[in-house]
Order: structure tokens, then sequence, then C-alpha cells
């Protein structure tokens, strides 16, 4: 891989996960924020829900215009769409004026993912993809995690100062896509080898003909409709920061330095997601002798975690009494680490359970770019984070109900643990469906691996082959 692809990949690992930044801000800053508007946390809730439904839908369009333009416009006219939405998030001075500015984000926020994706996926060889597709994931978790960090540390005195310093970095990093190398469709398949060795290009571009055939590939449906369960659990977790504040609070601190306690430990339990690198190489490796590898590794860790996070969400959290210990919020989190056997205990807990479920993520990458054509992908992975935000959307919005249901019973934080530890079941069935996909994945994985060395064999210097002696389908440009 040359330098500038290598560069090219990184700079687009670093911005994915800006988008992300963008996404994690507001849920850290559900109190202040629901006081400054006059509205519940609830009503933030579901501005978060919604932003993530329209971020999905929205990712559908911009990938299917992805998959048959030039993929480097789009991503920065979408970057630029969401740094200005972040911005007018910042001076919105009204419940309905702060939605209309989450929900323009979120718009721009779809082609991130989605195009993104598809860039990447064409940077690197079949035989890497579980590691690079890893980065990819962790990218978006660690912005995720970045986004708790800075709207908790940033945000205590003032809400609106992240919103602020997160619209000057998307600005930036929609100027910085000038920079990457231009990724030709297609260029890392090795059944494509001999067409870019010829100087030609893969012309196949998406038609809507092809959507009925991305849909009948029976790995395609698992990998698609796994999201909606899994999400529905992962987006229960946002309300993490929530439930660590609530046990600050219990303990005797203010609002503004539990907002940064739970924030601290919020991004500090989360950082198992960083072995998901692990999940990405054991993929890797055992796909090379199983072509269901993938799927049976993300099947394992995604049922392994889910009496981890159980055990989390009740771990005590000792902390030391308020005004006891002096310095910044920061140095009292990292301090009780050493001294607290519960809090060590609770983080141990994370490290693993995170470990084990983002499994999960890069093999989702992989398998979706191992059983589609060049063409599909874009499409294939933005119908994936469509039903994956549904499933998003669902777990952000049902689990703030549960909670005020459960707290005329449990008061914080007890509610929110109860809560959160009943959605983990939705990790069952996703669990299944990727067993299932491991059981689809070999067929449509060699069907891809004909499919590509026909058209390779077919490919003449004045163009593509005619998309009626196109072997399995998909329309030529």
């Amino acid at each position: 891989m040359s330098v500038h692809r290598v560069y090219s990949v990184v700079v687009f690992i670093i911005l994915a996960s800006l988008d992300n930044v963008a996404i994690g801000l507001v849920p850290p800053l559900y109190s202040p924020i629901s006081r400054a508007l006059g509205v519940g946390e609830g009503a933030l809730g579901v501005v978060t829900a919604i932003s993530y439904l329209v971020t999905a839908v929205a990712a559908v369009a911009w990938a299917y215009v992805g998959d048959r333009t030039d993929r480097k416009p789009v991503l920065m006219i979408g970057t630029l769409i969401w740094a200005v939405g972040t911005g007018a998030t910042a001076w919105a001075g009204g419940y309905w004026g702060f939605l209309a500015a989450q929900l323009f984000a979120a718009v721009g926020l779809g082609a991130v993912g989605s195009v993104g994706f598809s860039v990447v996926s064409d940077l690197i060889s079949p035989r890497r993809r579980g590691l690079v597709m890893s980065l990819w994931g962790l990218s978006q978790g660690v912005g995720t995690l970045a986004g708790v960090l800075v709207a908790s540390q940033l945000g205590g005195a003032d809400w609106r100062t992240p919103f602020y310093v997160l619209t000057v970095l998307g600005v930036v990093a929609g100027i910085a896509y000038f920079t990457t190398a231009d990724i030709r469709r297609g260029q890392s398949e090795p059944d494509l080898a001999a067409v870019f060795a010829a100087g030609e290009e893969y012309e196949h571009r998406i038609s809507r003909a092809d959507l009925p055939r991305i849909v009948a590939r029976r790995t395609n449906v698992w990998l698609i409709m796994q999201g909606l369960t899994a999400q529905a659990a992962f987006g229960s977790l946002v309300w993490l920061p929530r439930l660590f504040q609530a046990r600050a609070e219990a303990q005797g601190y203010d609002e503004q330095t539990a907002i940064e306690i739970g924030g601290l430990l919020t991004t500090l339990f989360q950082l198992g997601g960083v072995l998901s690198i692990v999940g990405g190489l054991l993929g890797d490796r055992l796909q090379r002798r199983d072509p269901g590898g993938r799927a049976k590794v993300a099947a394992i860790g995604i049922l392994a975690g889910v009496p981890l996070y159980v055990l989390l969400f009740f771990a005590p959290l000792r902390l030391p009494a308020p005004g006891t210990t002096t310095g910044p919020a920061a140095a009292l989190v990292l301090g009780s680490l050493f001294t607290s056997p519960s809090l060590l205990g609770a983080f141990l807990l994370a490290l693993l359970a995170l470990a084990l479920t983002s499994a999960n993520s890069p093999n989702w990458f992989a398998l979706i770019a191992d059983v589609n054509p060049p063409e599909h992908r874009g499409t294939v992975y933005s119908l994936g984070n469509l039903v994956n935000g549904v499933g998003r959307a669902a777990g952000n919005g049902l689990v703030g109900a549960v909670f005020a249901a459960l707290a005329r019973s449990f008061p914080p934080p007890a509610n929110l643990a109860i809560g959160l530890a009943a959605f983990q079941v939705f990790f069952v069935p996703t669990g299944f469906m990727y067993w299932r996909a491991a059981r689809t994945a070999p067929r449509d994985i060699e069907d891809v691996h004909a499919l590509l060395r026909a058209r390779a064999a077919t490919e003449s210097p004045s163009g593509p082959i005619s998309p009626s002696r196109t072997p399995g389908g998909g329309s030529a440009g």
C-alpha cells in the first residue's frame, strides 16, 4: 500500500470519528440543556432518538448517490452540513430550534459513515479487512466517547461550548478531504487486479434493478436485521453517563461535578472498545480457514458480553466522600481507580464486556465488503445503518420511558441500572442472526468472487461488458 493510500486511510478513519463526536455530545448534557430550554430530559431523549433515525434514512440516499458518482464531493458536502447544524444547535434559543438544528446536522452525518465505508473498503485487500475495519469501527466508538468526554468536561459550566468547538473541527474536516488520494472503486479486489493493471477502470455502478438482488442475498438479510436488536441494546447505553452521574449524586456530589464524573467514568469504562482490533484480527485469521469465521467471532462475542454488562450496571462504584479530595474530577476518578476495589472491579468488567461485544463491529463491516461487489457496498452499509438507526432510536427512546416507569418504585440510580440490564436481552437474537450468517456467508462470498472474475475476464479496452452479459446481476456504467 502506497504512503498516500495509508495516509488516506488514516484521514478517513480520523474524520469518521468526528461525526460520532457530534452524535455523542447531547446525552451527557441532558440535564443542563433541558433546564436551559425549559423541557424535560425525556424530550431531549426524543431529539436524540429522532436524530439517529434521520441520520440512518439520510445515509441510504447519500450511499446510493455515492455508489453512482464521485464519492469525495459527497463526503465534503455531508461534513459541512453537519458542521453547520452543530453550530446552529449552540445558537438555539428554544426546544424547537434545538430540534431543527440537530435534525439538519443529522442529514449531513448520514453521508460520512455510508460513503466513507465504501471508500475505505476500496483501500484495503480482503485479507486485511478485519484489521482495518476494526480501526474504522474503533474510530467511531472513540468518536462517541470523545463526544461524551468533550461534552462533560467543556459543557459542565456552559453546555453550548462543545458545540462551538466541534463546528470549527467539522469545517476543518471538510477541507481535509482535499488532501486524500482519489480512490478507484474496486481497486483492492484481487479478482480485478488484471483490469487495473491494464490501465482500465471498474465502471460498474449500482442501479435500481440491483436492489432486489441485494435483498435476496441471504447474508445481507442477517447482517442488516441483526442491527435492529443489537442497536436496541447499544442505544440504551447512551444513558451510561446518566447512570454514573446519578451514582455520584447519590453519594453527595453536586450536579456539575457529577456530570464530569459520569462522563469520565463512561469514557474510562469503554476503553475495552479498543480491543475490537483483536476481534478484527481473529475474524481475519479464522476467515482464511472458514468462510463463516467472521460471523462466528461476532456471535460468540455478543452473547458472552451480556452477563458482564448486567454485573457492571449494578456495581457499587464507591467514590471518596465529597470534600475529602481536592483537584479536578479527572484526578478524583483516576485516583479512585487505584484505591476503590469496587471501581477497579467495575472497570475490569467493562473492559472485558466491551472487548467481547466490540468483536461485532469490524466483522460486520468486513462481511458486508466480503459478500457484496464494490458498487453495492455503500448502499448495503447504509441499509444496515438504517435498521441500526431504527434499533438505536427505539432503544434510546424506550429506555427513557422504562426509566420513568421504574422510578415510581425504584429511585435513581436503581431505576437506571434495572432498565439498562433489561435491555441487554436484545443481544440474544443478535447472536442468533450472526450464527445464521455464518451458514450463508460462504456461498455468498464465492458468488461475489465468481462475478468479479467473470467481469475481469470479459472487460475490454473500450469499456465494461453490457448489463445483459453481466453474470450475477449489477448494471454496467
